[in-house]
């Protein structure tokens, strides 16, 4: 029988990159995604997940019964509601309208309790709502855990760990960037901090959404679920990457439509919004000769939102991102497995 720290290790799993051949702007590149979708529970929130809860488990062990809670755009919750079902601990996850259909029943499936939270924080999105809402449940519950995914540095700690090495081993030594999408900021500040480490010139590009505040950014309002929050990363500091990117939802919905249509492939939103600043990057002067992009999911969860033209005309998104698709098209975007 597996120990309780066995059980959280035991989702911590290589997962791998393909190679991208992208025509673009008359240059032809290539690039590397790194697929987080091959995590157990199809992100990279499965590693979060269990960084949070072996910390909490070092704290005070997890014994069953224990109810841990806990903000989440939906990925974490499905992470850590796999590890706490093998525990005989239960979940509670408080999401918002922008967590995707699939994700939220996906949740129930797993008997979450769900606590649903419809009040914007006045910051573009919901984020400062739903952790009000935890202290909230929290204090009526003393009894309740919160593992604290934005501001417990295990978050970052199981990145240094394991997707830092993972991806400089992957990259190789000609690796020379590194595109990486910021919620919590805790991905990023884990994988620079071991990057930092080497012996390599690796440029480092924090992605953010338009509207964001995580990189220090204006608020604005947000549509892709996962990336970007209403508040300032607790783990990110100058040192954690050379250059900030924001990519507008229209844009980011729009590559992983082309993806999808050129490679039979579908990526998450916060997936398109890095292979977005990473082409931005590469009709630059200067673009990168080997970069890796980390896809923190792939595309199922949203079919029912990105992919998906009546959603498009619910949020009044289709036109832009029929436009951002025809730019991309007319600079001659197409992307062919390596």
């Amino acid at each position: 029988m597996l120990s309780r720290v066995e059980h959280l290790e035991s989702t911590l799993v290589r997962t791998p990159t393909t190679s991208i051949v992208t025509h673009w702007r008359g240059r032809t590149h290539h690039l590397r995604l790194k697929h987080e979708s091959f995590n157990p529970s199809g992100s990279i929130k499965d590693r979060t997940a269990a960084g949070l809860l072996m910390a909490m488990d070092r704290r005070s062990p997890l014994v069953p019964g224990t109810v841990v809670v806990e903000s989440t755009s939906g990925n974490l919750g499905l992470g850590m509601a796999r590890l706490l079902a093998g525990l005989d601990c239960r979940l509670i996850a408080v999401i918002d309208p922008k967590t995707p259909p699939a994700t939220r029943d996906a949740l129930t499936r797993a008997g979450v309790q769900v606590y649903f939270v419809d009040e914007p924080d006045g910051y573009g999105g919901y984020l400062l709502t739903r952790l009000r809402t935890v202290r909230d449940l929290c204090a009526t519950n003393p009894g309740y855990r919160w593992p604290d995914q934005y501001g417990n540095y295990a978050n970052p700690w199981i990145h240094q760990l394991t997707t830092g090495p993972e991806i400089a081993e992957q990259g190789g030594p000609d690796l020379d960037a590194v595109y990486v999408a910021v919620s919590t900021g805790g991905t990023l500040a884990g994988i620079a901090a071991h990057l930092r480490t080497l012996d390599q010139q690796i440029r480092i590009i924090a992605v953010d959404a338009h509207g964001s505040l995580v990189t220090g950014a204006p608020p604005g309002h947000r549509l892709i679920a996962g990336i970007g929050a209403s508040r300032r990363s607790s783990f990110l500091s100058e040192h954690s990457y050379d250059a900030a990117t924001w990519v507008a939802d229209a844009d980011a919905i729009a590559v992983c439509r082309v993806f999808l249509a050129d490679t039979g492939v579908a990526l998450g939103g916060s997936s398109g919004c890095v292979l977005h600043a990473c082409l931005l990057d590469l009709a630059g002067p200067q673009p990168p000769t080997n970069p890796l992009c980390l896809c923190p999911d792939g595309g199922d969860r949203y079919r029912a939102t990105l992919y998906d033209d009546t959603w498009l005309d619910e949020v009044g998104a289709r036109e832009p991102v029929e436009l951002a698709v025809k730019r991309l098209r007319a600079d001659g975007l197409r992307f062919q497995n390596g």
